[in-house]
């Protein structure tokens, strides 16, 4: 009888217990979701330049990161982090979608490589750049693109770059100025045919 108590009382402090640690995190949770749920969405919208596509895309990233937040180590940034699972909720949803990266918004790209045009043949160039970039992103290696995208869709900073890829800080600047030159030599070869 008094066992039975005994384990009662465990038991409910246990469940008592859990039920209050869920609702702090659940709590903890909320606040990171409204502190960063702009500038993950913004993120994925410069990606894919859809409202709906980034809207849904900015919950599964939320979903993803809730269940996976013990995870998270503390190593980098929280949206740097929230960055890294959003680059692969994206990736995953132009693979199901049978997507590739021509889905991708490479305005942003476009546009950093072609700052200062003016004119009437803008239009036209810029489509010509937005295919060579577009064959150059699906042609390089995966790093070379991840730190492009990460660079110029999310604006990190190549120390936190680094810390989601996994390489040297250095090494982040090295491949995003190699991917860099490579498109500027694609680009140059594309626009004098």
């Amino acid at each position: 009888m008094r066992t039975g108590r005994i384990l009662k009382r465990l038991f409910w402090n246990n469940t008592a217990e859990k039920q209050r640690k869920d609702g702090m995190r659940l709590k903890a949770f909320e606040n990171l979701y409204q502190e960063y749920y702009n500038q993950i969405y913004g993120f994925l919208y410069r990606m894919c330049a859809d409202a709906g596509i980034a809207e849904d895309l900015t919950q599964e990233t939320f979903l993803q990161a809730y269940t996976s937040f013990h995870r998270f180590r503390g190593e980098c940034e929280v949206f740097t982090w929230l960055a890294a699972i959003a680059k692969h909720t994206y990736f995953k949803y132009l693979k199901k979608n049978k997507l590739h990266l021509d889905a991708a918004n490479l305005e942003l790209v476009v546009d950093s490589y072609c700052e200062g045009m003016d004119g009437p043949e803008e239009y036209v160039h810029k489509q010509y750049v937005e295919k060579a970039v577009r064959n150059v992103l699906e042609n390089i290696p995966k790093k070379y693109r991840d730190v492009v995208l990460l660079r110029i869709y999310a604006e990190l900073p190549f120390s936190q770059i680094a810390l989601i890829l996994k390489i040297s800080e250095n090494s982040a600047k090295v491949i995003y100025f190699r991917a860099k030159k490579l498109l500027m030599e694609v680009l140059k070869h594309e626009l004098e045919m």
